[in-house]
């Protein structure tokens, strides 16, 4: 059982404000953690629950968001508080009342982006830890892109698939070793980046800003951004044409690094949810093998 109570004061104690939800209503909030709308006394917040063991979890995208905080010209719904209510982990956000983003929108997140990315730090990686979708993602920081690639990314994923899928993991060791030759001279900088940025993340409010949540933050290339925007599609030509017309895409994007930044994802989605990803994330293996 929820313990709303407890949930309604913890906002209360944050916004400094009292608060006691008149309504609490479902909404769509992923397949990762239950959301809801909370309604009282003309305010309003959007919570998600889950197990408390994941605290951590909600704690890091808390701190994600305030990241993102930083970029002009998008909107980034405002963490407000989180913690452990009874037997369940919150967190809770401004609630911001979504739409589907219009091409105009996508239009100026596309130039937002560019200029989020241009936010940059001393090393790739990021001062915590967090996830993407519930799977652990490590960001202890490096100096060079590649490491982090390779270990914190690629080697990671593949050591978690390893006891359920070897073949994953051989044909991953072929790639990693070959790994400097398809990120060869490429030396980006440490741009500040969504993390997981497909076409579930983005919205805009009514005021028609570009909105964007659920991230999986840290400091990166931000190609790997531009890269998870192409995986799933929903991000419709005006979104490329405003970010590419802003920063010019770099030669390698195409036919390396796209397809090596969004098999991370892949592999993820292989630990996550088996199937056909399993058998994805292997053709792009070896198709980047061949590359090299």
């Amino acid at each position: 059982m929820t313990d709303w109570r407890a949930i309604d004061a913890a906002i209360a104690k944050a916004t400094g404000t009292r608060f006691e939800a008149e309504t609490r209503a479902r909404a769509g909030g992923g397949s990762i953690s239950a959301a809801y709308r909370l309604s009282g006394a003309g305010e309003g917040y959007f919570v998600k629950l889950n197990r408390a063991d994941r605290a951590e979890m909600f704690a890091a995208e808390a701190a994600g968001l305030t990241e993102l905080g930083q970029a002009v010209g998008l909107r980034v719904p405002q963490p407000i508080t989180h913690g452990v209510a009874g037997e369940q982990a919150f967190i809770a956000l401004e609630h911001i009342e979504l739409q589907r983003a219009t091409p105009a929108a996508f239009a100026r997140l596309g130039e937002a982006l560019a200029d989020m990315h241009g936010i940059v730090a001393a090393r790739y990686g990021w001062d915590r830890d967090n996830t993407i979708g519930t799977s652990p993602q490590a960001n202890a920081p490096h100096p060079e892109w590649r490491e982090f690639w390779r270990e914190n990314r690629l080697a990671a994923m593949l050591d978690a698939l390893a006891p359920t899928h070897p073949e994953l993991a051989r044909e991953g060791d072929a790639l990693l070793a070959v790994l400097d030759r398809l990120l060869a001279g490429h030396t980006p900088e440490a741009s500040l980046v969504h993390g997981d940025l497909w076409g579930g993340n983005v919205a805009m409010d009514a005021n028609a800003t570009p909105v964007i949540f659920d991230p999986a933050v840290y400091y990166g290339d931000r190609e790997t951004d531009l890269a998870m925007t192409e995986l799933f599609g929903g991000f419709p030509p005006v979104f490329f044409e405003a970010y590419w017309g802003a920063w010019p895409m770099t030669a390698g994007y195409r036919h390396l690094r796209r397809p090596l930044y969004q098999l991370y994802h892949l592999l993820n989605h292989a630990r996550l949810f088996g199937g056909h990803y399993v058998n994805e994330s292997r053709r792009l293996m070896r198709a980047l093998c061949a590359e090299a």
